[in-house]
């Protein structure tokens, strides 16, 4: 008798549900060691995800990119790992041989290039304003025409394509904000000014007065010193604001700016001007709040970018009469080059 070879429908159905189960099996092992290994790139590789892009649309530009293999892996990991909605639009830097994995998680977790914006210190507030507008990185527009003086902290700020300008801004007052609230108390006893906006202007001033790091807390120092005997800081940065509001001014400044009594001259007020004259980096607001001991009054330019620094007005009639020669040289070096240059 022969024997029925016919397959009953339950066993078709079995079979056909352990087939399923092994490719998907299958697939699944698959995904998860080419979310693993290194990815295809060899340099770095800028990627946008487009508003209103599903997954299938991102696995795509990835694989057109050659930022990942193939469009259908990435799915099923966005599918298996991500929230659902969870990835978001923006720019995206993809480092040689990153993995997929690794691709994914940064969309889904929102870390986008980021782009460096340099606010360098002692810039003034209305030229803040202008680097912020001229911008291309940023959006939105500016709502305010001007911000008081000395109320943003100067950084290079990383921020990603598309931040609004107006929250860009906030940032930097907020961090200003940061750094007077963690600096105020550990602040040096029987400084000569009462208030943190009083410690921000004289910062100020020592960051106009220097573009040399390690003098910040010297000329600190010194105009501590002046301000508690009563001498005026006879600077001459703040006498270019109240010119050009902290524009610069192209020129020396004027015998009869210098005796023109305002309240930004501080050759003649014995003490500090109503407003900061710029906006002060991090370490000339902590060398005013914490400024060295000295007994030094003056300091003069000494020809290399640097100042010589003084405790007595002899010593710096010195120091300036060298300052002097200096000048007189380099002035009768450039008219010899002048001349040379002359057919």
């Amino acid at each position: 008798m022969a024997l029925d070879r016919r397959r009953s429908p339950f066993g078709a159905f079995f079979s056909l549900l352990w087939t399923v189960a092994f490719v998907g099996l299958a697939a699944g092992v698959f995904a998860l060691w080419e979310m693993h290994r290194s990815g295809p790139l060899a340099r770095d590789v800028v990627f946008v995800v487009e508003r209103g892009d599903g997954v299938m649309e991102i696995g795509r530009t990835l694989e057109r990119e050659g930022v990942i293999r193939n469009a259908w892996v990435f799915r099923a990991a966005a599918e298996l790992y991500a929230k659902p909605g969870a990835l978001k639009a923006g720019e995206y830097m993809a480092a040689p041989g990153e993995t997929l994995r690794s691709i994914l998680e940064k969309i889904e977790a929102g870390k986008m290039r980021l782009f460096p914006i340099t606010v360098a210190e002692g810039l003034t507030s209305d030229m803040i304003l202008d680097i912020v507008k001229n911008s291309d990185v940023l959006t939105g527009e500016v709502t305010v025409t001007t911000l008081p003086e000395g109320s943003l902290l100067p950084e290079t700020y990383m921020v990603m394509r598309g931040m609004d300008r107006m929250a860009l801004l906030e940032r930097m007052r907020t961090d200003q904000q940061k750094l007077i609230d963690n600096l105020w108390p550990k602040r040096a006893a029987n400084l000569p000014f009462k208030t943190p906006q009083e410690a921000i202007t004289l910062a100020s001033i020592v960051e106009k007065e220097t573009g040399v790091a390690s003098e910040r807390p010297r000329v600190a120092a010194v105009f501590v010193n002046r301000l508690r005997q009563g001498i005026p800081l006879q600077s001459d940065p703040t006498i270019i604001y109240g010119i050009t509001r902290g524009r610069p001014l192209g020129r020396g400044i004027r015998k009869s700016e210098l005796e023109r009594r305002t309240p930004y001259n501080t050759y003649f007020i014995p003490a500090l001007t109503p407003t900061p004259i710029a906006n002060p980096g991090r370490e000339a607001i902590a060398a005013v709040l914490n400024p060295p001991s000295t007994n030094e009054l003056f300091f003069v330019a000494d020809g290399t970018g640097g100042h010589v620094f003084a405790a007595t007005l002899e010593e710096h009639n010195r120091n300036v009469a060298n300052w002097r020669e200096v000048e007189k040289q380099r002035a009768a070096a450039s008219t010899a080059a002048s001349d040379s240059a002359r057919p």
